[in-house]
């Protein structure tokens, strides 16, 4: 897949395109509907299928308080976009300036003019320009005068709509299972891992402790039955930890992972420190808790190994 990060990277002769547009947060499974019906267009049409999306997310440039916790880094983005077998994927700085430009400006600049498209994808709730002015509609009437045809695509899910706010919703109530439903996949951050105070190794449990700095939503506080996936792109087994642990005073939140099984492995040098790793979520097991004294804690985190291991290995 071509990345273009700005208009001056996409070939002069590039072109026809199928284009859609969107934040596209997570790539969930109402995204990959819209994404598939782009591909499908564009090899149908003999012509490119691109995917315009913007960084940052436009409501943390509008409204930085209130702006949502992004489901995914663009990285990752990236990734999963690519994966659907668009052509390319054009990712637009979005600033004040960039936002008032009207809706004919923004289409004609960014859409019409340097990707030459012959078809335009979108959802019918469709919102784009200045003030959100353009529309389903005010998008018609451009490709009728720019010379595209508008592709519209219902809403995909069955009860719900499949939506990033959901996935959001289903994450925040630490309803792994239920956001993976959405995705499509399991949710995931992805990170550097970092040195944190020693205290699941001085237990007997070393955890790989993620940046904050991390990309991904994270769940809801307490304790995982997951995945971590190193640089190798080996997968492990992983008991994932989400909270302050209430256990110890003064400890700041954070997202660490402790790999179960990992002596028996035949990895003799199993060092993740510095590396950039992915933790994926599959199911909850218990809300964050405090304990009284250590030994309470570490029988409770045996226990969520050995609930981990049945979560996760007892199907292979």
């Amino acid at each position: 897949m071509d990345y273009w990060e700005d208009l001056g990277g996409i070939p002069a002769a590039s072109g026809p395109s199928v284009v859609t547009i969107g934040n596209f947060d997570g790539v969930h499974r109402g995204h990959r509907e819209v994404l598939s019906t782009v591909v499908k267009e564009a090899k149908k049409r003999g012509a490119r299928s691109v995917v315009i999306t913007f960084d940052p997310h436009p409501a943390l440039v509008h409204r930085p308080e209130a702006a949502p916790n992004q489901i995914m880094g663009l990285s990752d983005k990236k990734k999963f976009i690519e994966e659907v077998g668009v052509d390319a994927l054009l990712v637009l700085p979005y600033t004040l300036e960039f936002s008032k430009l009207t809706a004919e400006e923004f289409v004609t600049r960014y859409i019409a003019e340097p990707l030459k498209a012959c078809a335009v994808v979108v959802g019918h709730d469709v919102r784009f320009g200045r003030d959100n002015e353009g529309d389903f509609r005010r998008m018609q009437e451009l490709g009728e005068q720019l010379g595209f045809d508008v592709i519209g695509i219902d809403d995909f899910g069955e009860d719900r709509r499949c939506s990033s706010t959901w996935v959001r919703e289903a994450l925040a109530d630490g309803e792994v299972e239920a956001a993976a439903e959405i995705l499509g996949r399991p949710h995931r951050m992805v990170g550097e891992v970092i040195h944190g105070a020693a205290r699941g190794r001085e237990l007997g449990f070393p955890t790989a402790n993620l940046s904050p700095e991390s990309t991904g939503f994270i769940p809801a506080d307490g304790v995982y039955a997951g995945w971590l996936i190193d640089e190798a792109n080996r997968k492990w087994p992983a008991a994932i930890s989400v909270g302050s642990n209430p256990t110890f005073e003064g400890v700041p939140r954070q997202v660490e992972a402790h790999v179960i099984d990992r002596k028996d492995s035949g990895v003799e040098d199993f060092n993740l420190y510095g590396q950039r790793v992915v933790v994926e979520f599959v199911q909850r097991l218990r809300p964050m808790v405090a304990y009284r004294g250590i030994e309470a804690l570490v029988e409770q985190i045996t226990e969520d190994v050995e609930r981990t291991r049945e979560v996760l290995l007892s199907g292979q």
